[in-house]
């Protein structure tokens, strides 16, 4: 069995997301990689051992509009890596990939994309999204999803097109306890929330900010850690008692060590398709309370490993918060997740059904949309 591992993204989940699986797939596969040589994992990709194409991307918006023009050569070289393997898995969607990966179609190979996201989070660039989404299917001779509503998303822009579901792990290898690890919360100190990753306002963060106000005094602090304008986001939740915000970019090496700080992680978003942060928050045993929104449903069982508030809104998520403050409660939900987080840094489970897709029987092509 021959792969190739395909993702051309710089930074955040994808990068860390191709690692972890080309871990697990090595032992598994005949395995080769395509990677961005702007990626800032390339050194921790390199020391995989792995053959591995870096190719130059871009690293800004203009990088991005004058590297068009090398399209055309960067389809052949691609094709030309992908000759002989069984299939190219794309890890994640790059803004390049729905102009390369016809060809890998149209060169007969067989091209297996993981789906993230069906439609753009509100906020974010959307930009042709609909254009590009129903390229890069149209290539696909089978798609890989990470939650049901992308899946049901998927089915709707090419019917027929082969789906499969696949569990979305850590995608951080988890380092050692740090040397000072985070003390212990002394009885009666507020219980410590965690909001990480980048603000944009599906995010939630009003939401938040709102149903903290629903609850009892000095009973919650709030640790805000991402990359947005927090304050134009949610104004007056830097002022408020217990809330501190960072507004920062966190290294992929530094999550685990933040969210190992806090006693829950919280997601108020509005929408989602599925969060890479829940498996890495379970990994470290540390529960997770969220609104139902999306994938975030299939991520959280409710009362075992974190709370799902009822409804996405402020009053919802605050009576969610207050769960969370019931004696023992937290323990129970630490111990839940602690036991659902065993096998998320494992990747073997979602390294065996890639294996097994690129090894089943190719079906016929499903007639484009």
């Amino acid at each position: 069995m021959k792969l190739l591992l395909w993702h051309w993204g710089r930074r955040g989940a994808g990068p860390q997301m191709l690692i972890s699986l080309a871990r697990a797939l090595a032992p598994m596969a005949e395995l080769r990689l395509s990677i961005s040589a702007q990626s800032d994992l390339l050194a921790e990709t390199q020391a995989l051992g792995l053959p591995m194409d870096a190719v130059p991307t871009y690293g800004s918006a203009l990088g991005f509009v004058t590297g068009l023009a090398r399209i055309p050569a960067l389809r052949r070289h691609l094709v030309a890596q992908a000759q002989g393997c069984d299939a190219v898995i794309s890890v994640m969607t790059h803004l390049w990939t729905p102009l390369l990966a016809p060809a890998l179609a149209a060169a007969g190979i067989r091209y297996i994309p993981i789906i993230h996201d069906a439609n753009p989070h509100p906020g974010d660039p959307g930009a042709l999204w609909g254009w590009r989404f129903r390229r890069e299917l149209s290539a696909a001779q089978l798609a890989v999803v990470l939650s049901e509503s992308v899946e049901g998303a998927v089915q709707a822009a090419r019917p027929g097109l082969p789906t499969a579901r696949m569990t979305l792990g850590a995608h951080l290898d988890l380092p050692p306890p740090p040397a000072t690890p985070a003390p212990p919360r002394p009885a009666g100190a507020p219980l410590r929330l965690l909001m990480f990753g980048r603000l944009r306002a599906y995010k939630g963060l009003d939401l938040l900010r709102d149903a903290l106000r629903l609850l009892p005094p000095n009973a919650i602090s709030l640790r805000v850690v991402g990359d947005g304008p927090a304050e134009a986001l949610a104004p007056g939740l830097a002022a408020m008692p217990g809330v501190s915000i960072e507004n920062r970019w966190v290294a992929e090496a530094d999550i685990p060590g933040l969210i190992a700080q806090a006693d829950a992680l919280v997601l108020p978003y509005r929408e989602a398709s599925q969060s890479g942060v829940i498996p890495i928050a379970h990994a470290m045993g540390v529960p997770v309370v969220a609104m139902p929104a999306g994938g975030l449903s299939e991520q959280v069982s409710h009362g075992q490993d974190g709370l799902l508030a009822e409804a996405i809104t402020a009053e919802a998520l605050a009576a969610a918060l207050r769960m969370l403050l019931a004696p023992q409660a937290l323990a129970l939900l630490a111990a839940g997740a602690k036991a659902r987080g065993a096998a998320m840094a494992d990747w073997h489970e979602q390294a065996s059904l890639l294996r097994r897709l690129a090894a089943s029987p190719q079906p016929p092509k499903a007639p484009d949309p």
